[in-house]
């Protein structure tokens, strides 16, 4: 068994598959139901979490992208059923918009003891037609436990949140993390990116599980980032090119 990721238990049904080795410091996050199981993102693609996911349960497996990034979807060969947002079908099935080599220069920007068996010469970005399009409100059944889509654009067009309400658990993607939140490549958009800050908010959350860096991180995080898009925009500078904020536990790059 690889030894590239690090499996953290949350409860008896939630896992978090982190890749800690690499300077993204990925989290992927599988959730079992009675039924089936979900796979909230599947991390760089440089050593098998398909692997690490059968050794954790014997379910149906759906690996669901929280957006398209190279970095989230890394794994995605590795199972047979995959799920994305409607807005980045056309990014996951033959439009990927960023370069080969640039996610190989962001790949290897750090020193980093990546797996023996990986080659950097042979990484590709993952390609595929999904088996599910998901779109904003969707409910994703495992059997006894309900997983809510929530859209929430602005890293990406696509950008999806996954919120559990039994439970209170947002699983944020690059949405909510302690780190540098991005939105200024040309796909994103820094209004939308604090509009959907506001949008997850409102929901009742009582533990959060970000895509990135710190596994644990409080619920006020998200009054922090919002506070933070807000006195950016009082500004005048909620707008690409505008520079990188820094306030302390996160920065925002636009």
């Amino acid at each position: 068994m690889s030894d590239w990721f690090t499996v953290e238990k949350i409860d008896a049904q939630t896992f978090a598959i982190s890749e800690y080795k690499h300077w993204e410091e990925t989290h992927c996050y599988l959730l079992c139901g009675r039924e089936s199981a979900l796979l909230i993102d599947t991390g760089l693609g440089v050593s098998d979490i398909g692997k690490i996911v059968s050794s954790l349960t014997e379910l149906p497996v759906m690996a669901a992208a929280t957006h398209v990034h190279w970095d989230h979807i890394g794994g995605h060969r590795y199972f047979d059923n995959i799920a994305v947002n409607e807005q980045e079908k056309d990014w996951i099935s033959g439009k990927f918009p960023i370069p080969l080599q640039a996610v190989k220069n962001n790949l290897t920007k750090f020193p980093c003891d990546f797996p023996r068996d990986f080659d950097i010469d042979n990484y590709q970005i993952f390609q595929g037609e999904p088996q599910r399009i998901l779109r904003d409100g969707d409910l994703i059944n495992l059997g006894g436990r309900r997983i809510r889509v929530v859209h929430t654009p602005g890293h990406s067009p696509g950008h999806c949140c996954f919120y559990e309400p039994e439970r209170g658990c947002l699983f944020s993607g690059d949405l909510i993390y302690r780190g540098c939140l991005y939105a200024f490549y040309p796909t994103t958009d820094p209004q939308l990116f604090y509009d959907s800050v506001k949008r997850v908010r409102e929901l009742k959350v009582t533990k959060i599980l970000p895509g990135h860096h710190q596994l644990c991180v409080p619920v006020s995080l998200m009054d922090e980032i919002e506070e933070g898009f807000s006195q950016i925009e009082k500004k005048g500078m909620l707008r690409q090119g505008s520079g990188l904020f820094d306030f302390g536990d996160f920065q925002i790059q636009i």
